[in-house]
């Protein structure tokens, strides 16, 4: 008796609970299902300007704690930190600096960037005198004082050459006689690598020396190697440039996502010194061959053109970052370009996690002609490639709104030319 007694009870709340959900379905006659919340994985809509500052801030934090100015206890090296402070990854990160101290007025990113770089600078010469007396030096400093490929001077020089900090003149100088005349160069002057063979081009080192070239006054000559890497690099049916180049009559096409953001920057880099027709013209080109291969979270994938190779923090970063500074610049329209920024900029702003590292960045990598090797890349929360990107998309992006009209308009961002004036409902998703 009692069993049926609760079979009964079970059964009256059952049916009590079904009535009540029958009174709250919505169907099309009812509700306005258009403004359904999707099950987004990425948090999808206009991120706030102080959130952004304050993923900034958790990220800038964490590297100052981490990554010291001071030598350890022999006197001849750096204390050894989370990241390397002489290494072309960290020259990005001193630009990223820069523009994040210049576009929300907090010095501390500034002053991150020109004290760290005014710290190498001033041990400089101390480390040289060591090195010339036939001594061993820390390598971190061999890089410095003696620099023997672009990745030891051309991302830093940049930085140091945009802070406009008379103190880094003789360093500058160091790094800019080595990218204009001690890197190894192909016959018809364009910067190469003797390795993995001999006369290989690499689409990186569009931004490891075209930039400095360009920041220093020597523009013609970067506009020059800008046209070499292009007539060798560029894949016209796909809009991308490939990731390697060596002589002979085939060329492997591997569309590396982190490499093409160099060539992407790099054009922004050179459009910010000098206004050129033709480079803004190549950049936006390469953005008719990036845009729609964006996934639908935000991020682009490991090899652009695979998309069942892994989604990659450190491109997705640079890509936003250049989006939203030709946008801020006026190169390209915010209303159809700027929701993928602010796409972009949601991924990549989730991967950096409560500690301020950033998550999800392939590691360094060099160059291969077969898709495994960059399929399977491992990913690594220190993997130092991630966090200049993410710095520098971020001050692009709190530029972008505080500067701009961005509204959820029937739950999409969009972008207006000025603060619209509609009686139509703006729907903000939070």
């Amino acid at each position: 008796m009692r069993k049926r007694l609760f079979t009964i009870i079970a059964l009256s709340l059952s049916l009590g609970e079904l009535g009540c959900y029958a009174q709250e379905v919505q169907n099309d006659a009812t509700a306005p299902l258009h403004l359904m919340r999707p099950a987004y994985k990425i948090p999808y809509g206009v991120p706030e300007a102080k959130d952004v500052k304050a993923t900034m801030d958790r990220i800038k934090d964490y590297l100052d704690a981490t990554t010291f100015m001071e030598l350890d206890e022999t006197g001849k090296m750096l204390k050894r930190g989370t990241f390397r402070l002489t290494s072309y990854e960290w020259g990005v990160t001193y630009s990223a600096m820069l523009r994040a101290g210049e576009v929300t007025g907090d010095k501390t990113y500034t002053r991150y960037a020109i004290d760290r770089m005014e710290y190498l600078a001033k041990l400089a010469p101390q480390f040289k005198a060591w090195l010339d007396k036939g001594e061993s030096i820390d390598p971190l400093m061999h890089q410095v004082v003696k620099p023997e490929a672009l990745d030891d001077a051309g991302a830093i020089c940049a930085a140091m050459l945009k802070a406009k900090d008379k103190k880094l003149k003789n360093q500058i100088e160091i790094y800019y006689n080595f990218i204009a005349n001690g890197q190894y160069r192909y016959t018809d002057g364009m910067f190469a690598r003797l390795r993995p063979v001999k006369n290989t081009v690499w689409l990186d080192d569009m931004f490891m020396g075209i930039p400095a070239l360009a920041w220093h006054g020597n523009v013609e000559e970067a506009m020059r190697q800008f046209q070499l890497f292009h007539d060798k690099m560029w894949v016209p049916e796909k809009n991308l440039y490939r990731h390697g180049w060596v002589p002979g009559e085939y060329h492997p096409s591997f569309f590396w996502g982190r490499a093409n953001g160099w060539a992407l920057l790099t054009a922004c880099e050179l459009l910010d010194v000098q206004e050129s027709p033709l480079i803004m013209g190549w950049f936006k080109e390469h953005l008719t061959g990036l845009m729609p291969l964006q996934h639908h979270d935000g991020a682009w994938h490991q090899l652009l053109d695979r998309p069942d190779t892994y989604q990659e923090t450190s491109c997705t970063a640079i890509y936003c970052y250049c989006i939203a500074h030709a946008i801020n610049k006026g190169w390209i329209d915010a209303e159809t370009y700027g929701a993928q920024a602010i796409l972009a900029w949601n991924y990549v702003n989730a991967h950096v996690n409560a500690q301020g590292q950033v998550e999800g960045t392939c590691v360094g990598t060099g160059l291969a002609f077969d898709p495994a090797f960059y399929a399977y890349r491992p990913v690594n929360n220190f993997a130092a490639h991630g966090y200049g990107p993410t710095l520098w998309a971020g001050a692009e992006i709190y530029q972008l709104v505080k500067t701009h009209h961005i509204k959820m308009n029937d739950s999409a961002v969009h972008f207006y030319p000025e603060d619209p004036q509609t009686n139509e409902p703006i729907f903000y998703v939070k």
